[in-house]
Protein backbone atom coordinates (compact mmCIF):
# COMPACT_ATOMS: atom_id res chain seq x y z
CA UNK A 1 0.00 0.00 0.00
CA UNK A 2 1.79 3.23 -0.98
CA UNK A 3 1.84 6.05 1.88
CA UNK A 4 -0.16 8.80 0.24
CA UNK A 5 -3.30 5.76 0.36
CA UNK A 6 -2.10 5.03 3.75
CA UNK A 7 -2.02 8.51 4.99
CA UNK A 8 -5.61 9.00 3.10
CA UNK A 9 -7.08 6.32 5.13
CA UNK A 10 -6.01 7.02 8.29
CA UNK A 11 -7.71 10.65 7.69
CA UNK A 12 -10.45 9.08 6.69
CA UNK A 13 -10.56 6.74 10.13
CA UNK A 14 -9.80 9.38 12.68
CA UNK A 15 -13.10 11.49 10.44
CA UNK A 16 -15.48 8.20 10.90
CA UNK A 17 -14.65 7.56 14.56
CA UNK A 18 -14.84 11.30 15.49
CA UNK A 19 -18.43 11.79 13.40
CA UNK A 20 -19.35 8.06 14.12
CA UNK A 21 -21.43 9.36 17.18
CA UNK A 22 -23.66 11.27 15.44
CA UNK A 23 -24.05 9.44 12.70
CA UNK A 24 -25.59 6.64 14.62
CA UNK A 25 -27.44 8.92 16.67
CA UNK A 26 -28.81 10.55 13.15
CA UNK A 27 -29.31 6.84 12.15
CA UNK A 28 -31.38 5.91 15.56
CA UNK A 29 -33.46 8.49 14.81
CA UNK A 30 -34.58 7.79 11.41
CA UNK A 31 -34.88 3.81 12.58
CA UNK A 32 -37.52 4.89 15.24
CA UNK A 33 -39.09 7.54 12.63
CA UNK A 34 -39.65 4.73 10.23
CA UNK A 35 -40.98 2.82 12.61
CA UNK A 36 -43.25 5.29 14.04
CA UNK A 37 -44.98 6.81 11.07
CA UNK A 38 -44.55 3.25 8.99
CA UNK A 39 -44.47 5.04 5.82
CA UNK A 40 -44.44 1.85 3.51
CA UNK A 41 -47.37 -0.13 2.95
CA UNK A 42 -48.41 -3.65 3.39
CA UNK A 43 -47.56 -5.57 0.26
CA UNK A 44 -51.58 -7.67 0.00
CA UNK A 45 -54.56 -5.98 0.58
CA UNK A 46 -58.56 -6.84 0.77
CA UNK A 47 -60.74 -5.49 -1.60
CA UNK A 48 -64.44 -6.40 -1.17
CA UNK A 49 -66.28 -6.76 -4.49
CA UNK A 50 -69.38 -8.60 -5.33
CA UNK A 51 -70.67 -11.31 -7.15
CA UNK A 52 -69.51 -12.94 -10.03
CA UNK A 53 -69.96 -10.88 -13.21
CA UNK A 54 -70.79 -8.16 -11.68
CA UNK A 55 -69.51 -4.70 -12.04
CA UNK A 56 -68.14 -4.61 -8.55
CA UNK A 57 -65.68 -7.90 -9.92
CA UNK A 58 -64.62 -6.29 -13.05
CA UNK A 59 -63.36 -3.07 -10.90
CA UNK A 60 -61.78 -5.01 -8.77
CA UNK A 61 -59.77 -6.55 -11.50
CA UNK A 62 -58.85 -3.28 -12.87
CA UNK A 63 -57.89 -2.34 -9.33
CA UNK A 64 -55.70 -5.40 -8.97
CA UNK A 65 -53.81 -5.25 -12.09
CA UNK A 66 -53.21 -1.70 -11.19
CA UNK A 67 -51.90 -1.73 -7.94
CA UNK A 68 -49.76 -4.58 -9.42
CA UNK A 69 -47.23 -2.50 -10.93
CA UNK A 70 -46.31 -1.12 -7.40
CA UNK A 71 -46.35 -4.37 -5.97
CA UNK A 72 -48.92 -4.65 -4.33
CA UNK A 73 -51.28 -7.61 -4.17
CA UNK A 74 -54.52 -7.17 -3.62
CA UNK A 75 -56.50 -9.98 -2.91
CA UNK A 76 -60.36 -9.66 -4.03
CA UNK A 77 -62.99 -11.19 -1.62
CA UNK A 78 -66.06 -12.08 -3.25
CA UNK A 79 -69.37 -10.85 -1.80
CA UNK A 80 -73.42 -10.69 -2.27
CA UNK A 81 -72.92 -7.00 -2.84
CA UNK A 82 -73.27 -3.70 -1.48
CA UNK A 83 -74.74 -4.40 1.74
CA UNK A 84 -72.41 -7.60 2.19
CA UNK A 85 -69.09 -5.35 1.95
CA UNK A 86 -70.19 -3.03 4.61
CA UNK A 87 -70.64 -5.91 6.83
CA UNK A 88 -67.14 -7.44 5.77
CA UNK A 89 -65.85 -3.59 6.90
CA UNK A 90 -67.21 -3.27 9.87
CA UNK A 91 -65.87 -7.11 10.56
CA UNK A 92 -62.36 -5.90 10.04
CA UNK A 93 -62.63 -8.99 6.98
CA UNK A 94 -62.16 -6.55 4.58
CA UNK A 95 -59.34 -3.28 3.89
CA UNK A 96 -61.68 -1.42 1.56
CA UNK A 97 -65.10 -2.22 -0.33
CA UNK A 98 -67.95 -0.91 -2.96
CA UNK A 99 -70.74 -0.07 -0.97
CA UNK A 100 -73.74 1.69 -3.23
CA UNK A 101 -75.14 4.94 -1.62
CA UNK A 102 -78.39 4.24 0.55
CA UNK A 103 -77.29 1.18 1.80
CA UNK A 104 -77.09 1.53 5.46
CA UNK A 105 -77.34 4.38 7.99
CA UNK A 106 -74.24 5.45 9.19
CA UNK A 107 -73.92 5.87 12.77
CA UNK A 108 -71.24 7.69 14.75
CA UNK A 109 -68.80 4.75 15.22
CA UNK A 110 -68.69 4.32 11.45
CA UNK A 111 -67.84 7.50 11.05
CA UNK A 112 -64.70 6.88 13.20
CA UNK A 113 -63.83 3.30 11.47
CA UNK A 114 -64.28 3.65 8.19
CA UNK A 115 -63.50 6.37 5.63
CA UNK A 116 -64.44 7.42 2.16
CA UNK A 117 -62.51 7.85 -1.07
CA UNK A 118 -64.61 9.20 -2.71
CA UNK A 119 -68.16 8.50 -4.98
CA UNK A 120 -66.94 7.03 -7.93
CA UNK A 121 -70.23 5.70 -10.41
CA UNK A 122 -73.40 5.90 -10.47
CA UNK A 123 -75.10 2.64 -10.31
CA UNK A 124 -78.73 2.43 -12.28
CA UNK A 125 -81.36 0.39 -10.92
CA UNK A 126 -81.80 -1.91 -13.64
CA UNK A 127 -85.18 -3.00 -14.24
CA UNK A 128 -85.42 -6.23 -16.80
CA UNK A 129 -88.59 -7.62 -18.14
CA UNK A 130 -89.61 -10.65 -20.69
CA UNK A 131 -92.24 -9.11 -23.06
CA UNK A 132 -93.62 -12.88 -23.24
CA UNK A 133 -93.74 -13.06 -19.53
CA UNK A 134 -95.62 -9.36 -19.06
CA UNK A 135 -98.24 -10.26 -21.63
CA UNK A 136 -99.08 -13.42 -20.32
CA UNK A 137 -99.56 -11.87 -16.75
CA UNK A 138 -101.92 -9.68 -18.24
CA UNK A 139 -99.89 -6.42 -18.59
CA UNK A 140 -99.22 -3.37 -20.98
CA UNK A 141 -96.78 -4.47 -23.50
CA UNK A 142 -93.94 -1.65 -21.87
CA UNK A 143 -93.69 -1.30 -18.51
CA UNK A 144 -92.87 2.29 -17.14
CA UNK A 145 -93.82 2.39 -13.74
CA UNK A 146 -93.66 -0.08 -10.63
CA UNK A 147 -97.00 -0.47 -9.79
CA UNK A 148 -97.42 -2.41 -12.84
CA UNK A 149 -94.74 -4.71 -11.63
CA UNK A 150 -97.95 -6.20 -9.25
CA UNK A 151 -99.06 -9.79 -10.04
CA UNK A 152 -95.30 -10.66 -11.64
CA UNK A 153 -92.44 -12.95 -10.82
CA UNK A 154 -89.37 -10.92 -10.04
CA UNK A 155 -86.48 -11.36 -8.33
CA UNK A 156 -84.49 -8.52 -5.76
CA UNK A 157 -81.33 -10.50 -5.40
CA UNK A 158 -79.98 -11.20 -1.73
CA UNK A 159 -80.10 -9.21 1.12
CA UNK A 160 -76.05 -8.83 0.88
CA UNK A 161 -76.72 -6.68 -2.50
CA UNK A 162 -78.78 -3.97 -0.81
CA UNK A 163 -81.37 -4.16 -3.77
CA UNK A 164 -83.78 -6.08 -1.65
CA UNK A 165 -83.70 -3.11 1.24
CA UNK A 166 -83.70 -0.55 -1.61
CA UNK A 167 -86.70 -1.76 -3.75
CA UNK A 168 -88.85 -2.37 -0.30
CA UNK A 169 -88.67 1.57 0.17
CA UNK A 170 -89.70 2.17 -3.85
CA UNK A 171 -92.04 -0.40 -3.60
CA UNK A 172 -93.39 0.92 0.14
CA UNK A 173 -93.39 4.19 -2.18
CA UNK A 174 -95.89 3.39 -4.37
CA UNK A 175 -97.85 1.77 -1.75
CA UNK A 176 -97.08 -1.60 -3.46
CA UNK A 177 -97.59 -4.56 -1.02
CA UNK A 178 -95.02 -7.36 -0.90
CA UNK A 179 -97.55 -10.08 -1.17
CA UNK A 180 -98.77 -8.60 -4.74
CA UNK A 181 -95.28 -9.76 -6.02
CA UNK A 182 -94.35 -13.26 -6.32
CA UNK A 183 -90.43 -12.33 -4.99
CA UNK A 184 -87.57 -14.46 -4.82
CA UNK A 185 -84.10 -13.40 -3.45
CA UNK A 186 -81.52 -15.16 -5.89
CA UNK A 187 -77.95 -14.79 -6.44
CA UNK A 188 -77.65 -12.46 -9.64
CA UNK A 189 -76.33 -15.30 -12.00
CA UNK A 190 -78.49 -18.15 -10.96
CA UNK A 191 -81.73 -15.35 -11.29
CA UNK A 192 -80.58 -14.36 -14.78
CA UNK A 193 -80.89 -18.31 -15.68
CA UNK A 194 -84.36 -18.81 -13.91
CA UNK A 195 -85.28 -15.40 -15.96
CA UNK A 196 -83.94 -16.63 -19.59
CA UNK A 197 -85.45 -19.46 -18.70
CA UNK A 198 -89.07 -18.36 -18.70
CA UNK A 199 -89.20 -18.80 -14.72
CA UNK A 200 -89.18 -15.11 -13.92
CA UNK A 201 -91.02 -12.06 -15.51
CA UNK A 202 -88.56 -9.34 -13.82
CA UNK A 203 -85.02 -9.08 -12.21
CA UNK A 204 -83.57 -5.93 -10.83
CA UNK A 205 -80.06 -5.37 -9.87
CA UNK A 206 -78.01 -1.96 -9.34
CA UNK A 207 -75.28 -2.44 -11.14
CA UNK A 208 -72.63 0.09 -13.29
CA UNK A 209 -73.35 -0.81 -17.33
CA UNK A 210 -69.63 -1.93 -17.14
CA UNK A 211 -71.24 -5.34 -15.66
CA UNK A 212 -71.49 -8.07 -18.39
CA UNK A 213 -74.77 -8.81 -17.08
CA UNK A 214 -76.31 -6.08 -18.35
CA UNK A 215 -74.38 -5.65 -20.95
CA UNK A 216 -76.00 -9.19 -21.90
CA UNK A 217 -79.23 -8.57 -21.59
CA UNK A 218 -79.99 -5.15 -23.13
CA UNK A 219 -79.03 -6.73 -26.01
CA UNK A 220 -80.86 -9.93 -25.56
CA UNK A 221 -83.98 -10.25 -27.89
CA UNK A 222 -87.18 -10.41 -25.97
CA UNK A 223 -85.97 -8.29 -22.66
CA UNK A 224 -86.48 -5.07 -22.37
CA UNK A 225 -85.56 -2.58 -19.59
CA UNK A 226 -87.97 -0.86 -17.56
CA UNK A 227 -88.07 3.05 -18.05
CA UNK A 228 -88.21 4.92 -15.07
CA UNK A 229 -90.69 8.24 -16.39
CA UNK A 230 -90.49 9.56 -12.84
CA UNK A 231 -86.92 9.20 -12.03
CA UNK A 232 -86.95 13.01 -11.34
CA UNK A 233 -89.90 12.58 -8.34
CA UNK A 234 -87.61 9.56 -7.01
CA UNK A 235 -84.41 11.51 -6.78
CA UNK A 236 -86.58 14.34 -5.05
CA UNK A 237 -88.17 11.86 -2.54
CA UNK A 238 -84.97 9.71 -1.11
CA UNK A 239 -81.69 11.99 -1.33
CA UNK A 240 -79.48 8.97 -2.10
CA UNK A 241 -81.23 8.87 -5.31
CA UNK A 242 -80.10 10.68 -8.50
CA UNK A 243 -81.05 10.64 -12.12
CA UNK A 244 -79.73 8.80 -15.14
CA UNK A 245 -80.63 8.83 -18.67
CA UNK A 246 -79.56 5.61 -21.02
CA UNK A 247 -79.20 7.18 -24.41
CA UNK A 248 -80.92 6.11 -27.25
CA UNK A 249 -78.35 3.78 -29.37
CA UNK A 250 -75.65 3.94 -26.92
CA UNK A 251 -75.34 0.21 -26.54
CA UNK A 252 -75.18 -0.25 -30.08
CA UNK A 253 -75.60 2.43 -32.92
CA UNK A 254 -76.05 -0.03 -35.55
CA UNK A 255 -78.97 -1.93 -33.95
CA UNK A 256 -80.02 1.22 -32.12
CA UNK A 257 -80.28 -0.50 -28.55
CA UNK A 258 -82.00 1.03 -27.03
CA UNK A 259 -84.86 2.07 -29.60
CA UNK A 260 -85.59 5.27 -27.31
CA UNK A 261 -83.88 7.32 -24.36
CA UNK A 262 -84.86 5.40 -21.18
CA UNK A 263 -84.78 7.33 -17.71
CA UNK A 264 -83.29 5.56 -14.77
CA UNK A 265 -83.06 5.89 -11.24
CA UNK A 266 -78.98 5.76 -9.83
CA UNK A 267 -77.48 5.81 -6.24
CA UNK A 268 -73.76 6.59 -6.60
CA UNK A 269 -71.32 3.82 -5.35
CA UNK A 270 -67.89 5.23 -3.22
CA UNK A 271 -64.93 2.98 -1.98
CA UNK A 272 -65.13 2.68 1.23
CA UNK A 273 -62.27 1.87 3.44
CA UNK A 274 -61.03 0.94 7.08
CA UNK A 275 -59.10 3.81 8.59
CA UNK A 276 -56.47 2.16 9.87
CA UNK A 277 -56.17 1.05 6.66
CA UNK A 278 -52.46 2.34 5.20
CA UNK A 279 -52.50 6.12 4.22
CA UNK A 280 -50.11 5.24 1.24
CA UNK A 281 -52.52 1.95 0.04
CA UNK A 282 -55.29 4.34 0.16
CA UNK A 283 -53.35 7.09 -2.05
CA UNK A 284 -52.33 4.39 -4.86
CA UNK A 285 -56.46 3.15 -4.37
CA UNK A 286 -57.40 7.01 -5.35
CA UNK A 287 -54.81 7.21 -8.22
CA UNK A 288 -56.49 3.92 -9.56
CA UNK A 289 -59.97 5.01 -9.59
CA UNK A 290 -58.94 8.55 -11.47
CA UNK A 291 -57.49 6.56 -13.82
CA UNK A 292 -61.00 3.54 -13.79
CA UNK A 293 -63.55 5.98 -13.34
CA UNK A 294 -61.94 9.21 -14.84
CA UNK A 295 -62.64 8.92 -18.64
CA UNK A 296 -66.30 9.41 -20.02
CA UNK A 297 -69.01 7.20 -19.95
CA UNK A 298 -72.70 6.40 -20.75
CA UNK A 299 -73.88 8.50 -17.47
CA UNK A 300 -70.62 10.60 -16.94
CA UNK A 301 -68.78 12.61 -18.37
CA UNK A 302 -65.24 13.12 -18.75
CA UNK A 303 -63.23 13.76 -15.22
CA UNK A 304 -66.90 13.94 -13.15
CA UNK A 305 -65.86 10.94 -11.85
CA UNK A 306 -64.32 10.35 -8.95
CA UNK A 307 -65.69 13.19 -7.26
CA UNK A 308 -66.48 14.54 -3.32
CA UNK A 309 -70.08 14.60 -3.82
CA UNK A 310 -72.86 12.52 -1.82
CA UNK A 311 -70.63 11.40 0.33
CA UNK A 312 -71.95 9.92 3.98
CA UNK A 313 -69.16 8.77 5.14
CA UNK A 314 -65.71 11.64 5.89
CA UNK A 315 -63.84 11.28 2.77
CA UNK A 316 -59.94 10.43 3.10
CA UNK A 317 -57.46 13.35 3.19
CA UNK A 318 -55.09 11.31 1.29
CA UNK A 319 -58.30 10.30 -1.60
CA UNK A 320 -59.51 13.73 -0.95
CA UNK A 321 -55.71 15.29 -2.14
CA UNK A 322 -55.58 12.63 -5.58
CA UNK A 323 -59.31 13.63 -6.54
CA UNK A 324 -58.00 17.85 -6.64
CA UNK A 325 -54.48 16.58 -7.92
CA UNK A 326 -53.96 13.42 -9.10
CA UNK A 327 -50.37 11.86 -8.18
CA UNK A 328 -48.07 13.96 -6.23
CA UNK A 329 -45.23 15.51 -8.06
CA UNK A 330 -42.52 12.90 -6.79
CA UNK A 331 -44.45 9.89 -7.87
CA UNK A 332 -44.70 11.56 -11.11
CA UNK A 333 -40.79 10.34 -11.84
CA UNK A 334 -39.52 8.28 -9.41
CA UNK A 335 -40.81 4.83 -8.85
CA UNK A 336 -43.72 4.66 -6.11
CA UNK A 337 -41.82 3.04 -3.16
CA UNK A 338 -39.28 5.94 -3.57
CA UNK A 339 -41.64 8.93 -3.74
CA UNK A 340 -43.73 7.65 -0.84
CA UNK A 341 -40.46 7.18 1.30
CA UNK A 342 -39.87 10.69 0.64
CA UNK A 343 -43.51 12.73 1.17
CA UNK A 344 -43.94 10.64 4.66
CA UNK A 345 -40.66 10.80 5.82
CA UNK A 346 -39.50 14.04 5.02
CA UNK A 347 -41.05 16.29 7.43
CA UNK A 348 -39.60 13.67 10.04
CA UNK A 349 -35.97 13.92 8.21
CA UNK A 350 -35.81 17.91 7.80
CA UNK A 351 -36.23 17.80 11.88
CA UNK A 352 -33.53 15.37 12.50
CA UNK A 353 -31.13 17.62 9.97
CA UNK A 354 -32.23 20.41 11.79
CA UNK A 355 -31.26 18.85 15.44
CA UNK A 356 -28.18 17.38 13.79
CA UNK A 357 -26.36 20.60 11.84
CA UNK A 358 -25.47 22.37 14.96
CA UNK A 359 -24.32 19.18 16.32
CA UNK A 360 -22.27 18.53 13.25
CA UNK A 361 -20.32 21.34 14.24
CA UNK A 362 -18.46 19.60 16.57
CA UNK A 363 -17.23 16.76 14.43
CA UNK A 364 -13.93 19.33 13.28
CA UNK A 365 -12.52 20.09 16.62
CA UNK A 366 -12.85 16.38 18.22
CA UNK A 367 -11.12 15.37 15.04
CA UNK A 368 -8.40 17.41 15.58
CA UNK A 369 -8.14 16.93 18.84
CA UNK A 370 -8.01 13.05 18.49
CA UNK A 371 -5.23 13.69 16.03
CA UNK A 372 -3.40 15.85 17.89
CA UNK A 373 -4.08 14.02 21.00
CA UNK A 374 -1.35 11.58 19.34
CA UNK A 375 1.39 13.75 19.70
CA UNK A 376 0.57 15.62 22.80
CA UNK A 377 0.15 13.14 25.12
CA UNK A 378 3.95 12.64 24.62
CA UNK A 379 4.56 16.12 25.99
CA UNK A 380 3.88 15.16 29.58
CA UNK A 381 6.32 12.46 29.75
CA UNK A 382 8.57 14.81 27.79
CA UNK A 383 8.23 17.54 30.29
CA UNK A 384 8.55 14.72 33.38
CA UNK A 385 12.04 13.45 31.86
CA UNK A 386 13.37 17.61 31.85
CA UNK A 387 12.02 18.22 35.48
CA UNK A 388 13.75 14.72 36.89
CA UNK A 389 16.94 16.19 35.25
CA UNK A 390 17.65 18.04 38.44
CA UNK A 391 17.67 15.05 40.37
CA UNK A 392 18.26 12.08 38.60
CA UNK A 393 21.30 10.72 36.69
CA UNK A 394 21.34 12.39 33.25
CA UNK A 395 22.70 8.44 31.85
CA UNK A 396 19.27 7.15 32.67
CA UNK A 397 16.96 10.09 31.83
CA UNK A 398 18.84 9.63 28.04
CA UNK A 399 17.36 6.14 28.46
CA UNK A 400 14.36 7.20 29.15
CA UNK A 401 14.45 9.55 26.51
CA UNK A 402 15.34 7.07 24.60
CA UNK A 403 12.07 4.73 25.19
CA UNK A 404 10.00 8.05 24.39
CA UNK A 405 11.70 8.99 21.53
CA UNK A 406 11.09 4.90 19.36
CA UNK A 407 7.21 5.35 20.82
CA UNK A 408 7.13 9.03 19.04
CA UNK A 409 8.77 7.66 16.18
CA UNK A 410 5.81 4.88 15.77
CA UNK A 411 3.31 7.43 15.61
CA UNK A 412 1.60 8.26 12.58
CA UNK A 413 -0.55 11.09 11.88
CA UNK A 414 -2.67 12.68 8.72
CA UNK A 415 -0.37 14.68 6.91
CA UNK A 416 -1.86 18.20 7.77
CA UNK A 417 -0.73 17.76 11.16
CA UNK A 418 2.93 16.18 10.73
CA UNK A 419 4.33 19.83 11.72
CA UNK A 420 3.20 18.79 15.09
CA UNK A 421 4.76 15.54 14.94
CA UNK A 422 8.37 16.87 13.93
CA UNK A 423 7.86 19.41 16.56
CA UNK A 424 7.61 16.64 19.03
CA UNK A 425 10.92 15.32 17.38
CA UNK A 426 12.65 18.66 17.77
CA UNK A 427 11.82 18.94 21.13
CA UNK A 428 12.79 15.74 22.22
CA UNK A 429 16.81 16.41 20.26
CA UNK A 430 16.33 19.75 22.57
CA UNK A 431 15.88 18.05 25.93
CA UNK A 432 18.44 15.44 24.99
CA UNK A 433 21.35 18.34 24.17
CA UNK A 434 20.59 19.78 27.79
CA UNK A 435 20.54 16.22 29.69
CA UNK A 436 24.04 15.43 27.76
CA UNK A 437 25.52 19.10 29.19
CA UNK A 438 24.70 18.24 32.28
Amino acid sequence: MSKTIRYTLLSLRDLVVSAGPFVVLAVTLLILAYWWLDPNPPKHVTLATGPAQSAYEEFGKRYADILKKDGITVDLLPSQGSAHNLQLLREGKADLGFVQGGTSTYDAEDAEALTSLGSLFVEPLWLFYREEGVRQAGKSKALNSLVQLQGLRINLGTDGSGVPSLMGKLLESNRIEATSLTITTLDQTPATVAFLGGELDAIVFASAPESLMVQMLLQTPGVKLMNFTQSEAYSKRFSFLSTARLPRGVVDLARNIPPEDVSLVAPTTSLIARSTTHPALVQLFAQAGNVIHGPAGWFKDAREFPNRNNSELPISKEAERTIKNDAPLLQRYLPFWVANLVERMWLVMGVIIAIMLPLSRIVPPLYEFRVRSRIFRWYGQLRDIELRSENEDSQTLLQALDELEGRAEKVTVPLSYTDELYALKSNIQLVRKKLMRS
